[in-house]
């Protein structure tokens, strides 16, 4: 059994043909590499070793300019495992997790163990299916009341994970809200290494690295994304990316910032698992869940957004959340990429 050289391909049955732990492990891990990452740097290993399989940083592929501390990596990672999680539980196979198992070994953020097999769920094709629907725009969301219980069941899922969904319902938050986004936008485009660190992950989604974020991500057709990347690196952008932005946040139906009770590495990991339950129970009720971390990414205005929310939680990431277009799914490295047996 081969898992495909796309992980998008991957097949529902997948599973079910395995032989052995090492071929579970690959399906597994497909299914995982399927979640979200910051600038999609995919920034995970695996490392298989019979019957469990180690969850590492690849501090390779870190932003040391807009993530210096590693916070948003440790975050995708956590995605990385909570997508792993929610595709097995809907597969029926039983995993076992041991989050941050060894204070020696900081990159290694989790070690799961197979367990049992189990009967999945009566929804299971949906889940499947939510996973591989789920994407991330920049494009404007259209004006609409959303749902309120698949609102209220994203709440669920987060707390399930161990962060909280905090929503920016009054017209005041969300322009405060706004107004700090434009600024963090203003900070962060200002800086020439910033831009540079950006404009590196840009890249068309037919490139042969297979990561990194198309030039549609910063408003230029794929085929023009390194003329994107160009210009990002040479030129200020930020009044024009504030305003855009704040637009963005001005008009989605929904805004909402993920906290945790602390801002170590456990709540990041913590954060990336309530992000990948978020992101695909909101898929199921048809919305997208996008992201302006921007005055998270900024020391300065961190503070500001946790006082606005009246909370002493950390703020790990402010989601946008509304009905997206359909879209061509970013690239995914193969899985012999990021998968070792030891």
């Amino acid at each position: 059994m081969a898992v495909p050289d796309d992980p998008w391909d991957i097949a529902p049955e997948a599973l079910s043909a395995c032989r052995s732990d090492a071929e579970r492990w690959q399906v597994l891990c497909a299914w995982a590499v399927l979640a979200p990452s910051s600038h999609n740097s995919q920034p995970w290993l695996f490392r298989a070793r019979g019957r469990q399989l180690e969850l590492l940083a690849d501090r390779r592929r870190a932003l040391p300019v807009v993530d210096p501390a590693g916070r948003e990596l440790v975050i995708s990672c956590g995605a990385a495992l909570g997508v792993m999680l929610i595709a097995a539980r809907a597969l029926g196979q039983g995993l076992e997790v041991a989050p941050l198992p060894d204070p020696a070994q900081p990159d290694l953020l989790a070690r799961l163990s197979l367990g049992p097999a189990l009967p999945p769920p009566a929804d299971a094709a949906q889940i499947l299916a939510a996973i591989k629907a789920r994407r991330t725009t920049r494009r404007p969301f259209p004006a609409e009341a959303l749902p309120m219980d698949a609102l209220f069941a994203a709440d669920d899922a987060a707390l399930a994970a161990g962060a909280t969904l905090r929503w920016l319902i009054t017209p005041r938050d969300r322009y405060l809200a706004a107004e700090l986004i434009a600024e963090a936008d203003r900070i962060q485009m200002a800086d020439p290494a910033f831009r540079a660190e950006l404009a590196h992950w840009v890249r068309s989604r037919h490139a042969p690295s297979r990561d990194g974020m198309s030039g549609e991500a910063v408003g230029v057709p794929d085929i023009l994304s390194a003329l994107g990347a160009l210009a990002i690196r040479s030129f200020d952008l930020g009044a024009g990316q504030a305003a855009r932005d704040q637009a963005l946040a001005e008009g989605s139906p929904a805004l909402a910032v993920l906290t945790t009770p602390g801002d170590a590495a456990a709540d990041w990991l913590a954060a990336g698992r309530a992000l990948a339950e978020v992101l695909i129970t909101l898929q199921r009720a048809g919305l997208t869940a996008s992201y302006l971390n921007q005055p998270i990414e900024v020391p300065g205005l961190r503070p500001r957004l946790a006082a606005m929310l009246g909370s002493e939680e950390a703020p790990q990431l402010l989601l946008r959340v509304g009905r997206g277009p359909a879209l061509p799914p970013t690239p995914r490295r193969p899985v012999a990429e990021v998968l070792e047996h030891a």
